[in-house]
């Protein structure tokens, strides 16, 4: 190639890259929506709502944060996977959108590996078993040795059917071999409710759900569901260490775009974001208090770590045989 045609060519690639440069230099030009998949008042919605404001300081143009709940997330799920790639339609979810519903529907409405641009997985969050103090056992080995002496009497909570508390206690009874009953909740809420009153044994949720009511006596913790010991609870064993070994349990928040968002705006989204996340006292209040963890990958890195994240839970879906249609 001579030079000018170097020259053409360079200029040529210079003048189809301008747009696109250009429109993340001043995205956004317009109010941002972010989509959260689930009712008001939730965790995945309160998180969403902290975070609104502060990239709407950042940007200059307001953040509206629309719940589009339904359907185990596909509905508002659905909805930003089918809208337009321009970086203004975003949707803050939790797992379960990107890496179980594609393995419980034959006909879900969207791709969840290609139906979105990964933006960040915000945080994650671990997960502990509490149960009610009445349930004869302390420890996770003393749960298993109850439940094989006395098979079907257990019942544990889960805040859906097909959700992935529900699918992490069901393979845990496969890979311990017992016997436990299943009572599904729409939500946390109600089935502490319940197990507060004793009307199920135990539940597998963040410790948000139960430290409050363990500090009053009310529950008692069992065992952690995380690779190793949460760090503030370091007497807590993992179940892993409990005679399951490499078992963990947990879900995390993350950051979606609708399809085909240009590269330059996806990375001044997850830059923007990543300000946020990075903030002390955001951490400290939206984070820390909240038992989560910042992630905060890449764009790049978030794909990866999706299609490694699709594997492992299609694999837990398949040894728990949880079904949902």
């Amino acid at each position: 190639m001579n030079i000018l045609a170097k020259i053409l060519a360079t200029a040529i690639v210079a003048t189809l890259l301008a747009p696109v440069q250009a429109m993340a230099q001043s995205y956004p030009v317009k109010p941002v929506k972010i989509v959260v998949p689930t009712s008001p008042g939730g965790a995945t919605d309160a998180f969403s709502r902290a975070l609104g404001p502060r990239l709407a300081e950042i940007w200059g143009q307001s953040v509206v944060i629309e719940n589009r709940a339904g359907a185990n997330q596909i509905i508002g799920s659905e909805y930003v996977s089918k809208s337009p790639g321009d970086g203004y339609t975003l949707l803050v979810s939790d797992a379960a959108s990107f890496v179980i519903n594609p393995h419980q529907y034959k006909k879900l409405p969207y791709d969840a590996l290609n139906g979105f641009t990964p933006i960040t997985v915000l945080v994650k969050f671990p997960w502990v078993i509490a149960a009610n103090p009445a349930v004869p056992a302390n420890t996770f080995q003393e749960l298993v040795s109850l439940a094989k002496a006395k098979p079907g009497t257990l019942s544990y909570g889960s805040f859906g059917l097909g959700s992935s508390a529900h699918i992490s206690v069901e393979y845990l009874k496969n890979a311990a071999n017992i016997d436990i009953v299943h009572v599904p909740y729409k939500g946390s809420a109600p089935a502490t409710v319940d197990l507060l009153s004793g009307q199920i044994s135990f539940m597998m949720a963040t410790p948000l759900v139960f430290t409050q009511h363990v500090a009053s006596g009310k529950l008692k913790f069992i065992a952690a569901a995380t690779a190793s010991r949460i760090p503030m609870l370091p007497n807590l064993p993992t179940i892993a260490e409990s005679g399951v070994p490499g078992y963990e349990a947990g879900t995390w928040f993350a950051l979606m775009g609708s399809p085909g968002i240009p590269h330059d705006v996806t990375g001044k989204i997850y830059s923007d974001t990543m300000r946020v996340l990075n903030n002390a006292a955001f951490r400290e209040q939206y984070v820390t208090k909240q038992w989560f963890e910042v992630v905060g990958n890449t764009p790049d890195a978030f794909a990866v770590y999706l299609k490694s994240e699709y594997a492992r839970w299609g694999k837990l879906i398949e040894l728990s045989k949880v079904t949902v249609e």
